[in-house]
């Protein structure tokens, strides 16, 4: 059933906004990178309101320690043991593209490590490999409980 609804979800959103289907290999890297922030974003506000109501700026301050660059590298470091090749060769491609801006409050390190970590997951989404995103995130997340670098 999960299945069926997320393709009648995409079919349907391709259907009413004329969408054309576009090769995912044509995309840059930060492109990926661009759309695979959002959807991680998508995750992480899913997950902390699904711990209850709240005023936003708590669920905003929730928000923010999982979605800045340095929780996201430290995932990144966890999942990377996890990637087939193909998904190891996106996440290098992210994190090596150039950047025009500069990391606020970050190490380039965790900013580059991070960027890589988005044009994955942009990478999966746009593949409609929506499975193994969310199992790569989980992985990551449960590395930050854990306490593994």
């Amino acid at each position: 059933m999960e299945k069926s609804v997320g393709f009648e979800f995409d079919s349907y959103m391709q259907e009413i906004f004329q969408m054309e289907e576009v090769d995912i290999h044509s995309y840059s890297p930060l492109t990926l990178a661009y759309i695979g922030d959002s959807i991680y974003d998508l995750i992480i506000k899913s997950l902390v309101i699904n711990h209850g109501n709240k005023q936003v700026n708590k669920l905003h301050r929730d928000t923010s320690q999982l979605v800045q660059a340095s929780t996201q590298s430290l995932m990144m470091r966890t999942m990377q043991e996890h990637l087939t090749e193909e998904e190891h060769t996106v996440y290098k491609r992210g994190r090596n593209s150039k950047t025009v801006t500069p990391a606020k409050n970050q190490t380039i390190t965790d900013y580059r490590r991070a960027t890589g970590f988005e044009a994955l997951l942009g990478y999966l989404y746009l593949k409609k490999d929506w499975k193994r995103l969310l199992d790569l995130v989980k992985i990551g997340l449960d590395s930050l409980e854990k306490g593994e670098e």
